[in-house]
């Protein structure tokens, strides 16, 4: 298939597809070495204080769909431009897959919509096959990454308390807040069986850690993206001081199709559409970092065939797209009696949990499954959110009426507004986030049958869970019920059971993908090198979660930047001896 290209006037030190996490950290390191960058994202520029953009404190009935969403899939103030599914973008499953992926189109990706949870791999995570025997450990040890995991603490601000857990390594932490009234239900009820419970580590600034950017404010709308960059989001915190070197060009609204290759298979560019006029660009230079997240990323080098790369670039491995993986994941609620009726105060504190579980059996090898799982934990009195409520229908029988009788809750009108007030606050959630084991079989791969609106083969995923999956989702279910029990609560709806795996959600759902372009040291087996380097091809760099040998039961976010810094050191270091 051949394209009429339009050539952009500048060669650039280096291209950068995508600006999350992985993107947006080479993008300022790079720029802040002096280097020319061109930066590429799939979506619009956003900045969260842009009065256009804004939609944290804003009110339900500011939305036409009072905060519902459509495509964007968290609502209509929820900041992720995309969701699972995007008009014109499909993707398509094998059949028996369940695969979500999740995308979004905007400066800053998926930054700007996440937990903030940023959890550093521990030592045990980087080599879990010498404790298992199953998977792979990676190239590197956490030593290698302990350096940059301290240099992304200082830089962005993450909150949380010293520990000396062997497996959660602490860092440089500010100052926690201090646990909300159910959050101290929690603790009381997974002590009682002999399940920890720490302050969580949130990239949130509960100080200010430069001058540019505030500390929170405890509106709890983190998901909305911050208006005074109080909590970490790539456009704000990495993206903007990048474009203030003067050394970013910023290609918004460019879909990359592929990375373009010399007759001798070196990068020389990328090949991308524009979504304003639908016309195709190419943008020169000396190096190629793709940092479009894990699947995308796969999709670009899958799509990138020549000559010189005939299963794709980067690709003689046949790796690449394989051992794609995301964290576990399911949950329960409950119901506090002693929570019901009460008084109206302002909790709402961060956007996301004061207080969380880490794993806490990684000694053990009798539970059926060697994979681990942190548990978060979500109520309170933060503002009610269409869509997000619980069904009155599970509550009969356990609203008090008079004379000590119980009457059947909801119904309509009055009735029902009294019961939705008396409940406020008192049904809590928790939800488990594990690692799986990762495995060749599920994978992404192009499905030649199928293009995009720009004319792009799209990705067809392939992915079942395994018994260590389920078993693991087996034994959140059986912890979960020991909390609620242990704080004198009552959890909700029927016990998921082995029909429904345990409550376990589908692979994607939790969107942690990882490992579609996995390190090592071995050429035949892995894509990239230590350092996100390709094998095949010296000037091209994968800097997102495609990396990722495995995934820890920790979200990835903290290690991508880690990573991704120590790989832009490593270019800037290999640029200036001319080796790429």
């Amino acid at each position: 298939m051949s394209f009429q290209i339009i050539e952009q006037p500048t060669t650039y030190d280096v291209c950068i597809v995508g600006s999350g996490a992985g993107g947006g950290m080479a993008a300022k390191i790079l720029s802040e070495k002096g280097f020319k960058i061109a930066l590429l994202e799939a979506g619009p520029d956003f900045d969260p204080a842009n009065s256009e953009q804004r939609t944290q404190l804003r009110w339900p009935y500011e939305s036409p769909r009072r905060g519902a969403g459509t495509q964007r899939a968290f609502g209509d103030f929820d900041m992720a431009y995309g969701g699972w599914n995007i008009d014109g973008e499909p993707y398509t499953k094998e059949r028996g897959t369940e695969f979500d992926w999740f995308r979004s189109r905007m400066v800053g990706g998926r930054t700007n919509h996440w937990g903030r949870i940023s959890l550093r791999f521990g030592p045990l995570d980087f080599k879990r096959k010498d404790f298992d025997g199953k998977g792979d450990n990676w190239p590197i040890g956490y030593d290698d990454v302990k350096p940059y995991y301290d240099k992304v603490d200082k830089l962005i601000g993450v909150f949380g308390t010293k520990e000396n857990m062997p497996n959660e390594p602490d860092g440089y932490f500010l100052p926690p807040p201090k646990p909300r009234l159910h959050e101290l239900y929690f603790k009381k009820g997974a002590e009682k069986v002999g399940v920890p419970m720490i302050p969580s580590r949130l990239s949130i600034l509960t100080k200010r850690v430069n001058k540019k950017r505030q500390a929170c404010f405890y509106c709890n709308q983190c998901a909305r993206s911050c208006t005074v960059y109080g909590d970490f989001s790539s456009s704000s915190v990495l993206v903007k001081p990048a474009r203030e070197t003067g050394n970013v060009d910023m290609f918004v609204n460019a879909m990359v199709r592929e990375v373009i290759t010399d007759g001798n298979g070196k990068a020389t560019g990328v090949h991308y559409i524009d979504k304003t006029d639908s016309k195709d660009y190419r943008v020169k230079a000396k190096v190629v970092i793709l940092a479009a997240s894990a699947c995308s990323s796969a999709r670009i080098l899958l799509n990138s065939k020549s000559s010189v790369h005939p299963n794709g670039l980067a690709n003689s491995s046949e790796v690449v797209g394989k051992y794609l993986h995301d964290s576990t994941g399911s949950s329960r609620m409950a119901f506090i009696p002693s929570l019901m009726d009460r008084k109206r105060y302002n909790e709402d504190g961060v956007g996301g949990m004061h207080l969380y579980t880490p794993w806490w059996l990684n000694d053990r090898k009798d539970l059926g499954f060697t994979r681990g799982y942190h548990i978060e934990y979500w109520g309170g009195m933060g503002m009610p959110s269409y869509g997000f409520g619980f069904n009155m229908e599970s509550l009969n029988g356990m609203v008090p009426g008079l004379n000590g009788e119980t009457k059947k809750a909801g119904g309509y009108g009055v009735g029902l507004m009294e019961d939705v007030k008396r409940f406020y606050g008192s049904t809590l959630g928790l939800s488990g986030r594990g690692e799986s084991i990762p495995r060749a079989e599920n994978r992404c791969e192009i499905d030649n049958n199928k293009v995009d609106k720009y004319g792009i083969p799209v990705l067809k995923f392939h992915y079942k869970w395994s018994d260590e999956e389920v078993k693991q989702a087996a034994h959140m279910q059986d912890t979960f019920e020991e909390i609620i029990s242990g704080m004198g609560g009552i959890a909700l709806g029927q016990k998921p059971g082995k029909e429904s795996n345990y409550g376990l959600e589908n692979p994607g759902r939790i969107i942690h993908e990882v490992g579609t372009t996995r390190m090592g040291s071995d050429p035949k087996t892995s894509v990239l090198n230590e350092y996100n380097q390709a094998h095949d091809v010296p000037n091209l760099f994968v800097m997102d979660g495609g990396g990722f040998v495995s995934q820890a039961d920790k979200n990835p976010t903290w290690t991508i930047l880690a990573l991704a810094w120590r790989a832009s050191d490593y270019l800037a270091e290999e640029l200036k001896k001319g080796n790429v």
